[in-house]
């Protein structure tokens, strides 16, 4: 037995575009209250909140509301489809994953060819960027699952760890550390350091330092990674990055050593994070069984 009708589907995917009931009312030509009928029915049924409400604020869409929107977008094409033989088809089951830009070069790749293969009908877009754009895209309902590092992310996400990480100090061959196996810390604080522009990585490792009890001097904040490495190489200090680049030359063909830190406070997770903290949809579900795949 079917509990929502096809009205209640379309009044609800309509406050979701329109982000609100007076805007969604307006352009459907009811009233309010009947949409906030419809709406209050709907999370009735499927058991959870679709949209967040604060006073002042405009709706927003949960993970879960959203979803259920794709969702049922797709039911109404469909029976739109039945009365029309003319009308479009079912919108195509979709995913959207998001990437930490540095995390991007080692995973991304697999994970679309990962996803493609497990889950051939659906149509998996991607999103490169910092941890504040990914932060904002999964609470934005943009980005579905997100490749990242956990220390961006409050109690609002769920995270699923993949594996950890530990950082690597980049030099030149002649740096009096190039020599070892491995550095800690306390090793690399005597010497400049070459950082990311990307405010959370650069204090991350900041934070570090000090939990070691030392204070570096910061000689540069790079604007990508091969700047990092560049100004390594050509001995302007030691490059700290968590991406362990098996590449021994910078760009301009100069030699790097790359040593991994061995201090386990350094050691960083990387997960695959979503926004919400409530039971996934199937599709999600799948995606992120799938994708646990890369912690192997």
């Amino acid at each position: 037995m079917l509990y929502l009708s096809l009205r209640q589907y379309e009044y609800v995917c309509a406050i979701g575009r329109h982000g609100g009931l007076s805007a969604a009312a307006q352009y459907l030509n009811v009233s309010q209250p009947a949409l906030s009928n419809a709406l209050t029915r709907v999370e009735e049924q499927v058991g959870h909140p679709l949209f967040t409400r604060k006073r002042g604020a405009a709706m927003s869409l949960t993970p879960q509301g959203r979803r259920f929107i794709e969702q049922a977008e797709a039911l109404l094409a469909r029976a739109a489809q039945l009365e029309n033989s003319s009308a479009e088809g079912p919108a195509a089951a979709r995913l959207r994953l998001g990437c930490f830009e540095d995390l991007a070069p080692f995973l991304l790749a697999r994970a679309l060819r990962l996803l493609r293969r497990e889950l051939p009908d659906v149509a998996v877009t991607y999103r490169v960027a910092d941890f504040q754009g990914l932060v904002s895209g999964l609470v934005q309902g943009e980005i579905d699952l997100a490749f990242t590092y956990g220390l961006t992310l409050d109690a609002g996400f769920s995270t699923t760890q993949l594996f950890a990480n530990s950082p690597n100090a980049v030099m030149s061959p002649d740096h009096p550390l190039a020599g070892r196996e491995h550095v800690l810390l306390s090793d690399v604080a005597a010497y400049p350091l070459i950082l990311s522009d990307e405010g959370l990585s650069a204090q991350h490792f900041l934070n570090l330092f000090r939990s070691a009890g030392q204070t570096p001097k910061v000689a540069h904040r790079a604007a990508s990674l091969e700047i990092q490495r560049s100004f390594a190489a050509h001995e302007e200090g030691v490059a700290m990055t968590y991406a362990n680049i098996p590449a021994p030359l910078s760009y301009d063909g100069t030699p790097l050593v790359s040593l991994p830190v061995t201090d386990q406070i350094a050691r960083e997770p990387v997960v695959l994070a979503r926004h919400g903290t409530g039971p996934l949809d199937a599709l999600t579900e799948r995606a992120q069984q799938v994708l646990a795949e890369l912690s192997t």
